[in-house]
């Protein structure tokens, strides 16, 4: 049996696609963008450091079209202020990937007011308001067969209870698979889906304590039932089902890529 190159093509391109990545400078939306340029998409990153997030940019664009804007999503103000600036430059958004995160870790006892604050804001509440202001561009690439995508980053923390003390981090990834749920059914009747990654381990600044060290690295890849620690190409590649055509039947759901730590003891 031969394979169909066009079929192909056609479930998993997102050739012409417009999509944006926040948190794209590095790390999971580094990984996530770099696979839907590869993908056909034209991209925009967003992050808060206006030089890292310009690098990466300048990067991405070897692999297609990437620009970078410079956004603090942990106010309704920022996620307004980049919603209004890529309206400046399309007039629809095929594809969302709400990937900007913080986190906080610090002992039960010792636990502060403003790690709770920033970690909340930032996790939760942007994606919310960034959702929400990004509506009058998603709305007019929606169609019944192709449907606008909103993808959530959540983390396999939010669905088991981690060795760490980092409270308001898996507070916020639980409240984003939620949420994910909640606005996948607001929005399934004007053909927007909304979908969540909850990621295991993978190389990134949060990861960097445990992975940049050989031997902490080794443990916790023992620890994963696959036995490693996740690759580019296995978010990125879950980033591109859900923004094809080959996943615009799925709404509120969470894939787990995580090498099967979601059902480990």
């Amino acid at each position: 049996m031969s394979i169909n190159p066009q079929r192909l093509i056609d479930l998993f391109g997102l050739d012409g696609k417009s999509a944006v990545v926040t948190g794209g400078s590095r790390g999971l939306g580094y990984m996530i963008a770099g696979g839907l340029l590869d993908a056909g998409c034209r991209v925009i990153i967003s992050a808060r450091k206006v030089d890292q997030v310009t690098a990466a940019a300048d990067e991405l664009s070897a692999r297609g079209p990437c620009e970078a804007i410079p956004a603090d999503l942990s106010t309704p103000e920022g996620c307004e202020a980049l919603a209004s600036a890529i309206a400046e430059r399309w007039d629809s958004l095929d594809i969302l990937v709400n990937n900007a995160g913080a986190s906080w870790g610090e002992r039960l006892d010792e636990f502060p007011a403003h790690g709770w604050s920033k970690v909340i804001d930032t996790n939760l509440g942007g994606p919310f308001f960034l959702t929400q202001q990004l509506l009058g561009l998603l709305r007019p690439a929606a169609r019944p067969a192709d449907p606008a995508r909103v993808i959530n980053v959540a983390s396999i923390d939010g669905l088991r209870v981690p060795d760490l003390e980092t409270y308001s981090y898996s507070a916020s990834k639980a409240g984003v698979i939620h949420l994910t749920r909640h606005l996948a059914k607001r929005l399934a009747a004007e053909h927007i889906t909304v979908n969540a990654i909850a990621p295991g381990p993978f190389d990134s600044k949060m990861m960097a304590f445990i992975l940049d060290d050989p031997e902490a690295r080794a443990d916790l890849a023992s620890t994963v039932p696959l036995g490693r620690i996740g690759e580019p190409d296995d978010l990125a590649g879950t980033a591109v089902y859900l923004a094809s055509k080959a996943g615009s039947y799925l709404t509120g759901a969470t894939v787990v890529v995580g090498g099967g730590l979601a059902c480990a003891d």
